[in-house]
């Protein structure tokens, strides 16, 4: 989430592996009691619900304290900054915040107040590095995010049509698309192989988009339109000029709209890396199919404030997504908070980047510091609060089970994370770690990570005596620029294939083959 609009979709997806583990639920009906007293749409949800939160639930019942639960779950899943409570709750203190004006009480333009509204169209142009300025009328505010994921969903496909995405991606986007729109997400598969035209590992490229949306076409999907997520959750990547406009291109070619996720756009905390919004382009190649979000959760740490916001030239898109703000507003005393927030830029400047840049930059190097000491093989970037972690070396046979098992024996030693299921990945072993934390917690999660990783390696050992397995599964680094650790990696030539692995993902399928998306189709609805 990116990308992602980091709200409870954000917490849902954390362990999807759950979800995909508990899917043959979904194969045999009788290990799950469909509810009578809820819809097809209403079962769906349910299931969605159940089986996404497992570690979420569990933090929730032991969470670390320092004093009252020491020995509680800490959380490194959900992508939140929790290094600058201190500044915002002092700046959204102050008595320019604590404005109660009738209009701020009475329904407001659901496209959000004007004020504020012109507030966003500034404070974009400026850090958007727009060429003209932007225009309060293509901006509109909602909830968060996932509502805006909804909503663009809902107006620009039908049920069963479907959106592409690269893997691994922020998990919380599937359900945005899916619950209320029915839209289904194709996928384009990156992996860490460093050949051809992939310069780095997981990089996304025109021909890997063109193979998805061929494949997708051959089974029959439509495909109406492609996400990005700049800087990319959970890789940290952070697109250049020339990969913009060639992802662009290639939506106009197929006359795909392109939703744009900004929303870490200011959590790029080293100077050696440039962050260029699409809405800093001379020229889009398709502005009325180019839709821009961002919004406050991830940039200014406060994921508990609901506020996003669309900016896009086409006013159909923008008057189809307005009439579902009326279900997804921002309250009139949040708006005025948000807006004095967003006009203060001598703060946000001089005060708050700065510190939250320092702050990111220094728990971003206590974490990769930690990885190296402990030779594990990651993707070194420099936005967003995750590093992207290769473990596949703790896995013996390398399948989707067994990362899913060593998740939970994370979860276990009281730590929790996200798996690369989770996102998609299409190769079992890759985790997420969120750094964005004090530091005391930062050493404690990672002295519990250390202590499964060692056990881990001692168990592998001890099985490899009794049962060898050919493989070159040792992790050695294979150092570029760009990327510290990622390491070489073959499949063990004895990996046996688990049965689950094949039931992994029947969620989806069902979502992709379900015959509910024909049944229910817009027509009927209506």
């Amino acid at each position: 989430g990116g990308g992602g609009g980091g709200d409870l979709q954000e917490m849902r997806a954390r362990p999807l592996t759950e979800r995909r583990a508990d899917m043959h639920g979904f194969s045999n009906p009788s290990d799950f009691q469909r509810s009578p007293y809820l819809s097809a749409r209403g079962n769906i949800a349910n299931i969605f619900r159940g089986s996404t939160e497992e570690g979420y639930k569990a933090y929730h019942a032991d969470k670390y304290d320092e004093d009252k639960n020491p020995n509680g779950i800490i959380n490194f899943g959900t992508s939140e900054n929790k290094l600058c409570f201190d500044l915002m709750s002092k700046r959204l203190t102050q008595t320019d915040m604590n404005l109660m004006e009738p209009p701020l009480l009475q329904y407001p333009d659901w496209k959000g107040h004007m004020f504020l509204r012109e507030e966003v169209a500034r404070f974009l142009t400026y850090y958007c590095k727009a060429p003209a300025p932007l225009k309060a009328e293509n901006v509109i505010v909602l909830n968060g995010c996932g509502s805006l994921f909804s909503a663009l969903a809902t107006v620009l496909c039908d049920p069963g049509e479907a959106v592409l995405i690269a893997t691994p991606f922020y998990g919380g986007i599937t359900q945005s698309v899916f619950l209320y729109g029915n839209v289904k997400l194709v996928y384009a598969y990156l992996d860490s192989k460093i050949t051809g035209t992939s310069t780095r590992p997981f990089q996304l490229t025109v021909e890997k988009l063109e193979k998805a949306l061929q494949d997708a076409r051959a089974e029959g999907v439509t495909v109406r339109a492609l996400i990005l997520l700049n800087p990319q959750n959970p890789l940290g990547d952070i697109y250049s000029l020339s990969e913009l406009r060639d992802y662009l291109e290639f939506a106009k070619r197929h006359e795909l709209h392109v939703i744009v996720d900004e929303i870490y756009m200011l959590s790029v905390f080293d100077e050696s890396a440039t962050f260029h919004s699409v809405l800093g382009m001379d020229r889009l190649p398709d502005p009325q199919r180019t839709h821009v979000m961002w919004g406050i959760s991830k940039d200014f740490a406060v994921s508990g404030i609901r506020f996003g916001t669309l900016y896009t030239e086409n006013q159909d898109v923008a008057n189809a997504v307005a009439s579902l703000c009326y279900f997804h507003g921002v309250c009139g005393p949040v708006q005025h908070k948000v807006a004095q927030l967003l006009r203060d830029r001598d703060w946000i400047n001089q005060v708050y980047l700065r510190a939250n840049h320092a702050r990111l930059k220094a728990a971003h190097t206590y974490v990769t510091d930690e990885l190296k000491t402990l030779g594990v093989p990651f993707l070194n970037r420099n936005a967003g609060f995750f590093v992207w972690i290769d473990f596949r070396k703790y896995l013996r046979t390398g399948t989707f089970e067994e990362e899913m098992l060593l998740w939970r024996r994370f979860l276990d030693n009281k730590v929790l994370l996200s798996c690369g299921k989770a996102f998609e990945c299409s190769e079992p072993g890759w985790f997420r770690i969120i750094f964005a934390d004090k530091t005391h917690r930062l050493q404690i999660g990672m002295q519990r990570i250390r202590k499964v990783l060692e056990e881990r390696e001692q168990e592998i050992l001890a099985e490899e005596k009794e049962q060898p397995c050919q493989s070159d599964q040792d992790g050695k680094a294979d150092s570029t620029d760009e990327v510290i650790f990622v390491s070489r990696h073959q499949e063990p030539t004895c990996a046996s294939s688990s049965n689950l692995g094949d039931l992994i993902g029947l969620l989806q399928q069902q979502m992709r083959s379900s015959d509910w998306l024909q049944k229910n189709t817009a027509e009927q609805f209506a």
